[in-house]
């Protein structure tokens, strides 16, 4: 008897103890995001007449065929290499038919010349689709690609990381998934020996990703691979129903995307890209991995008790 008195005993102060955990985690890491200071509704570009334009909007019609947002923090050094894989895509897309569409660089509160290294590649080569927005302070991975996605107007909508880690031209594989509903097609590293894409990473890299996996797939996140790979698209329909409703800033608001996806019933692709590992990623390995648990972990609360309410599509 008083073994199962102490069982129970412990058991409570588990309970409590968890309870209690749980309680911080949502408090401590349920922050919204902060609203746009009034320059951050406004791109730079490289047309004199109209260098400072106000940008648009997620739920005006769709005026280009493709939108690619591009997140970018200190990227001075690794963002021209992506800028030159997309101009090569665009001229290839424009040689076999008409083919519109506007890059946004996500300058998220950068302290080096991300802007003006990103501008001067558009000078250079005569981009006049390219534009930057400049945040006033970080917001954060996840943040910098909502508020691009909330300014997009494209028919589908890319967002890729600025390392140009995967090989642009893959975006084709990810268009051919897209229908007349609401879709997302994602990148991935996985499954290559199927498809014949090649993948390029260090074994810590590669650990790391399987145990992220791992406990992804415990908090209730399942079906899906690869949930971290920078290279994800959206029809117009699907980035409507997501991306009013986001709240993570950081790294794990992918996560956050696919659980919002299959909140309402929408259709997630994974499809095979070629990748291969950059030097200069702004990710530190235990400090991130801790902050992206524990984000994770309140994302996944948070949606379960109904403190973060889905709201309904305007169109």
């Amino acid at each position: 008897m008083a073994t199962l008195s102490l069982f129970l005993t412990l058991l409570a102060g588990g309970i409590a103890a968890l309870s209690l955990c749980s309680a911080l985690v949502v408090h401590f890491k349920s922050l919204k995001p902060r609203p746009r200071d009034d320059s951050e509704n406004y791109s730079l570009c490289i047309d004199e007449k109209h260098e400072r334009q106000r940008l648009g909007s997620l739920w005006d019609e769709a005026r280009v065929d493709l939108s690619i947002i591009v997140p970018a923090y200190n990227e001075e050094e690794r963002l021209p290499v992506l800028l030159n894989d997309i101009r090569k895509y665009v001229a290839q897309r424009r040689e076999s038919g008409s083919f519109s569409y506007e890059l946004i660089i996500m300058d998220d509160g950068s302290k080096d010349r991300t802007s003006e290294v990103a501008l001067e590649f558009a000078r250079i080569h005569g981009i006049c689709e390219l534009r930057v927005v400049k945040h006033v302070v970080n917001r954060g991975k996840g943040g910098a690609v909502t508020q691009g996605v909330l300014s997009a107007t494209g028919r589908h909508i890319l967002f890729c990381d600025a390392d140009g880690a995967t090989r642009f031209s893959d975006i084709d594989a990810l268009l051919a998934k897209m229908n007349d509903g609401p879709v997302i097609a994602i990148g991935s590293r996985n499954n290559q020996a199927l498809s014949g894409t090649v993948v390029e990473r260090s074994h810590l890299r590669a650990f790391l990703q399987w145990g992220f996996h791992t406990y992804v797939t415990l908090l209730g996140v399942r079906g899906v691979r690869d949930t971290q790979c920078g290279f994800k698209l959206f029809s117009r329909r699907a980035a409507r129903l997501v991306f009013p409703n986001m709240h993570v800033e950081r790294f794990i608001f992918d996560i956050e995307v696919l659980l919002l996806a299959r909140y309402q019933d929408i259709a997630v692709v994974e499809v095979p890209v070629n990748w291969h590992e950059v030097a200069g990623s702004k990710m530190s390995i235990v400090r991130d991995s801790i902050q992206m648990a524990l984000d994770l972990l309140a994302v996944r609360l948070n949606y379960m008790l109904g403190n973060w309410i889905i709201a309904e599509c305007k169109d």
